[in-house]
């Protein structure tokens, strides 16, 4: 099962986030680690919300920091097209929230949980339109990887830098109608996908934290 919930627009919105102000230049490995192991999560309990997880990959290509995303195939039963994290609810057989990340990265990506390095967390975040609690974990992972896109869920993988969506004139608050939903919050266009909804928030998120460190000395 993918992560179905992360193209909903009703999604707790990240405390303290601002567009970051050294958008033109790229963070390092050491920043990003920095940043989000030095953030001290919030979490969201309930007994009615549905708990599940996503992993934020990044990577190293062309000596710059990317983000991994892909583009869900029009065969799933929900949200069919769009941009998401790997990640979708618990399972039983699911030990943990990071299990079930890990778990659902290898089985939509084809990257196998021994080769993320998980640094942390993000703050969990509430799709309230459908009840989910989404706890999304951050990690690095290989590149080139032989990545290996599931035929039922992933359309397509792709790679957004990072200092693209540090960039608040390319990464910022828009009001527009998305597949026939109204929405208004950060909207990301790349290379001929639209980043947005839950999925444009928790980025919304990480991009805040980097704000911290990006003036930091590159390491």
């Amino acid at each position: 099962m993918t992560n179905f919930v992360l193209g909903c627009s009703a999604f707790l919105r990240a405390p303290g986030t601002r567009p970051c102000r050294c958008y033109n230049r790229a963070v390092t490995k050491n920043q990003v680690r920095a940043s989000v192991t030095g953030h001290r999560k919030q979490r969201v309990a309930g007994r009615d919300l549905i708990q599940s997880a996503v992993l934020v990959p990044l990577l190293c290509k062309e000596d710059e920091l990317h983000v991994l995303l892909t583009e869900r195939t029009l065969e799933v039963g929900s949200h069919k097209g769009q941009v998401c994290f790997p990640g979708g609810t618990i399972h039983p057989e699911d030990e943990s929230l990071l299990a079930t990340a890990l778990r659902e990265t290898w089985e939509e990506t084809g990257v196998r949980p021994e080769d993320v390095e998980v640094i942390g967390e993000l703050d969990d975040g509430v799709v309230y339109s459908t009840g989910y609690v989404i706890t999304p974990f951050v990690g690095f992972i290989p590149y080139p990887y032989p990545f290996r896109a599931s035929e039922l869920e992933t359309k397509d993988i792709f790679f957004v830098p990072l200092r693209v969506l540090m960039d608040p004139l390319l990464f910022r608050h828009q009001e527009r109608v998305i597949g026939g939903h109204y929405y208004f919050g950060p909207v990301c266009d790349y290379d001929g996908h639209v980043i947005w909804g839950a999925t444009g928030r928790i980025l919304e998120h990480l991009v805040g934290l980097l704000n911290s460190v990006a003036e930091m000395p590159s390491q």
